[in-house]
């Protein structure tokens, strides 16, 4: 369960990540409304209470990211797009 919560620096952060576009992107996420809809890596729940989180991100450059990226609009098209090193580590 993807329950995140957006730092401000990268030295809080967990995993740091680069907002692309679809076609650049590493993994498609989809921000859910509840907790109870947070599932995997890419449906996520943002949470603005810190305790409660699983994973922190900091959102930077490419070239400073380990993941690259893009929100979707819907749960069908969320998803990894090719394999990453961190597939299975943001839920």
């Amino acid at each position: 369960m993807a329950l995140v919560y957006q730092v401000s620096t990268q030295g809080e952060a967990q995993i740091r990540a680069a907002l692309v576009e679809r076609g650049m992107a590493d993994l498609l996420v989809h921000r859910v409304l509840t907790k109870g809809l947070a599932r995997g890596d890419a449906l996520w729940f943002v949470t603005n209470i810190r305790q409660e989180a699983t994973v922190r991100v900091w959102f930077g450059s490419i070239g400073m990211s380990q993941v690259k990226i893009c929100f979707v609009d819907d749960f069908g098209g969320a998803g990894w797009c090719r394999t990453h090193p961190l597939k299975g580590r943001l839920g």
